[in-house]
């Protein structure tokens, strides 16, 4: 299991955007789960080093340059969500999981060879 955390503003539109996300990846068998804090907390959590990657919404941008640091000081990656992306619609919650699914592709692809014993 992947996990990714949405790091936003107040927490409320990005929890609704990370279970719509986190719904397309299991209805396509996909081992990819997506949680939301707030910017507030988003530092802490990093340096809990519980998730496999962090993402910014767009009202966020401000506080990127702290949190950047303290993604890489786990040697995980963070990115900046498109506006496009952060939008609480099918079409968006798409382009969401195309930004994420590339980061977890090769990594999905090692553990699923592995329980299939190759």
């Amino acid at each position: 299991m992947k996990k990714g955390l949405i790091i936003c503003n107040a927490g409320m539109s990005s929890s609704m955007i990370a279970q719509k996300v986190t719904k397309f990846f299991e209805g396509r068998d996909l081992p990819i789960e997506i949680e939301a804090t707030t910017v507030t907390k988003g530092k802490e959590i990093i340096e809990k080093d519980q998730y496999d990657l962090y993402l910014l919404s767009p009202q966020v941008k401000m506080a990127s340059e702290g949190l950047t640091k303290a993604a890489e000081a786990k040697n995980k990656p963070l990115i900046n969500i498109e506006p496009d992306a952060y939008l609480p619609t099918e079409e968006s919650t798409v382009k969401l999981a195309m930004q994420i699914f590339p980061i977890f592709k090769e990594d999905l692809k090692k553990e699923k060879a592995e329980k299939e014993g190759k």
